[in-house]
């Protein structure tokens, strides 16, 4: 065979090398991104000690809740990640830009308030699920967790810190393992899941305030929005650059759904493998995801115990830095310092002050007389309060065609908005109540 037949047989077979190259680039699980790792950031440690505890307590019948969560909160996620996507610019820069400054500064504020004293249970809960797994001295373990992850995040760039994360939302896939392990009737869960036996009374009204607090948070807006700008790598915002629109939008509405869709899932799976172990065994009270492993031991073995406490080590690992992500965007934001994961820490000094700040604040916070628990109640409460602002702002900011120019959202998405709005608010209201 001489050298031109040679090149002629070769050729359609790199061709055809090329062409599956290009499809597995293609495949929506290469295109996933800031949606997925904000989707399992919801599921952090504190998250996962209300799910248990709602399984804990109402057994199946809380299964509800997350079939209800999944539209409305992918719709104001999506709404986030466009509004970064399109403007090139993060949540609190555009609020800036188009708000009075009171509204910015109530809700940076918050935020920092907020997402400090949820970074301190949940290391909380790490440093504990160590100590139960490892025999490690929990803060001992609170010390490595709360410096391995600022470590991270100020000397790695983002680009390489980010597969670390999306590596880790692999951990989640413990909680579909768990269900394995236990006995699920699977025909009740079904039925319970959209008709559920409840009360209607303050223990039923509370629970439900507190899966929706914990599933839609204001944090995730600022963090989604701000990593679409990351995602960008330079280029210039839709509003700059129509032609790319396109393929740009579609690709942020597949990771914002797809990362919301396996959040939801997870808390679902959650709900039911506490459902199907301790609310059968009469375990109905549970105040961390650590506690909640420990119980599962005794009932569904050590696999299911080990599956459990991996999944809350994982989550937490991107819960923390999501956290203490998103406020050093919100304030950096707010006060036009450098900011961003991808630059040096000498050229963003301000931004990574407050990540340092953050995570060390809510690491002296384990040496208080403060219980964690307390810690998360009051986050919880402060994220209620600005999250329907907030979601108000993010929706007439998604809206504003002075803002998105021609992409602004579209009607079925901004209803959704609204109905997460109105729900959050109701909610919100529920939980200020006394009594």
């Amino acid at each position: 065979m001489n050298i031109v037949d040679k090149n002629i047989n070769e050729a359609p077979a790199a061709s055809g090398l090329r062409g599956l190259i290009g499809r597995l680039r293609e495949h929506p699980l290469a295109r996933v991104g800031p949606g997925l790792i904000t989707g399992v950031a919801d599921d952090d440690p504190s998250g996962i000690a209300t799910y248990s505890q709602a399984g804990a307590q109402f057994g199946l019948n809380m299964l509800w809740t997350m079939p209800l969560c999944f539209p409305l909160m992918a719709a104001l996620q999506s709404m986030c990640a466009r509004i970064g996507r399109v403007t090139g610019k993060g949540l609190a820069a555009n609020i800036k830009a188009f708000f009075p400054p009171v509204v910015l500064k109530f809700v940076v504020v918050l935020l920092l308030v907020a997402n400090t004293l949820n970074i301190a249970a949940d290391i909380a809960a790490m440093g504990e699920v160590a100590e139960l797994v490892t025999g490690m001295n929990r803060h001992l373990a609170t010390l490595f967790f709360s410096f391995g992850t600022l470590v991270l995040q100020v000397l790695v760039p983002y680009h390489r810190y980010v597969n670390f994360l999306k590596w880790l939302t692999l951990s989640l896939l413990a909680y579909a393992a768990v269900l394995f392990t236990v006995q699920v009737p699977w025909s009740e869960v079904a039925l319970r899941t959209v008709w559920p036996k409840l009360a209607l009374n303050s223990d039923t009204a509370t629970m439900a305030v507190a899966i929706f607090g914990t599933t839609i948070s204001p944090y995730l807006f600022f963090w989604q929005a701000s990593e679409e700008v990351e995602e960008m790598k330079g280029d210039p915002p839709l509003i700059e650059d129509p032609a790319r629109s396109g393929t740009e939008l579609r690709r942020l509405r597949w990771d914002s759904w797809s990362g919301m869709f396996y959040s939801n899932v997870t808390s679902y799976f959650i709900i039911l493998a506490t459902a199907a172990t301790l609310n059968v065994a009469g375990v109905t009270n549970i105040e961390t995801a650590a506690q909640a492993a420990s119980a599962l031991q005794p009932l569904a073995g050590d696999f299911a115990f080990v599956l459990f406490a991996t999944g809350i080590l994982g989550v937490g690992l991107i819960g923390v830095p999501v956290l203490a992500g998103s406020a050093a965007y919100a304030l950096a934001e707010a006060m036009g310092w450098q900011e961003g994961l991808e630059l040096k820490a000498s050229d963003a000094r301000g931004f990574y002050g407050v990540i340092a700040v953050s995570i060390l604040a809510a690491l002296v916070i384990q040496y208080l007389p403060i219980n964690p628990m307390k810690a998360l109640f009051w986050s919880a409460v402060i994220n209620g309060v600005v999250a329907v602002p907030l979601m108000v702002v993010v929706i007439l900011l998604a809206s504003s065609r002075s803002v998105m120019g021609p992409f602004t959202s579209g009607r079925p998405i901004v209803i959704l908005g609204w109905t997460a709005t109105a729900v959050m608010a109701g909610a919100s209201i529920m939980m200020l109540l006394p009594g």
